[in-house]
């Protein structure tokens, strides 16, 4: 236990080390370009804050199966704000006399961070885009199932005496009762779209919890219902 401290007390050390040094080479790019007051302390906060929303981002859609793309993109660009200031104060830039390219840069870095955030913050995940409409069209269909007026009754029971004359043939097929079970009704086709996504789901599950998914967790996860979800188990299985 105390060999496990003595290493996260280290890691700590070296990260707040690490975090007060970048943060100080961003201020003194900031005020070099321009940006005094406040202004140089809170572009170091914007940087840090950009990265760690792009690192949140990134795990949750790791985790949920969805493209990761826009969050490597936003993490590269903070990653590179910070990069380039530590590089920039090692004597490559005289900050007495800054260039026009990083005065425009560092000017127009607000905009850029805030752009991220947002895309970062409100973007959904595109893996379940498609669950909701052919969750609805299954329950629909399920829904929408016709019943004549002139349904056959319900079946005789065994210990009912038979009839001496011979029933006539249906000319058609018929329809199932108003009051049959659920269960009497054929199951309906699960669309292909949801199984990818239920497939994708239960993946990142088990990378998850080391474990298959069960019907109950993969019903809420898709929000359909238990019959639904049964059929869906049956063909991840």
């Amino acid at each position: 236990m105390r060999r496990y401290l003595a290493r996260l007390d280290a890691v700590l050390v070296q990260a707040v080390i690490a975090g007060a040094l970048s943060f100080a080479h961003l201020h003194d790019i900031a005020a070099a370009a321009g940006q005094d007051g406040w202004k140089a302390w809170a572009y170091p906060v914007s940087v840090d804050l950009l990265l760690v929303a792009a690192w949140r981002r990134l795990r949750t859609l790791r985790a949920s199966g969805g493209a990761v793309r826009a969050a490597w993109f936003w993490f590269a660009v903070a990653l590179a704000a910070s990069l380039g200031a530590n590089v920039a104060t090692a004597g490559l830039l005289d900050l007495g006399d800054v260039p026009d390219w990083l005065r425009i840069l560092v000017a127009g870095w607000p905009a850029l961070a805030f752009l991220g955030g947002t895309l970062l913050v409100h973007s959904h995940n595109p893996a379940a885009a498609p669950v909701a409409e052919p969750a609805a069209e299954v329950e629909a269909e399920q829904a929408e199932t016709p019943v004549t007026a002139d349904a056959p009754a319900p079946a005789r029971p065994a210990s009912a005496p038979a009839l001496s004359a011979p029933e006539p043939e249906p000319t058609e097929l018929p329809t199932a009762p108003a009051d049959a079970p659920a269960s009497a009704a054929p199951p309906a086709a699960v669309p292909a779209a949801l199984v990818d996504h239920a497939r994708k789901v239960a993946d990142a599950h088990r990378a998850r919890t080391g474990s298959p998914i069960d019907t109950d967790t993969l019903r809420a996860r898709l929000g359909v219902p238990t019959v639904l979800a049964d059929q869906i188990a049956a063909q991840l299985t």
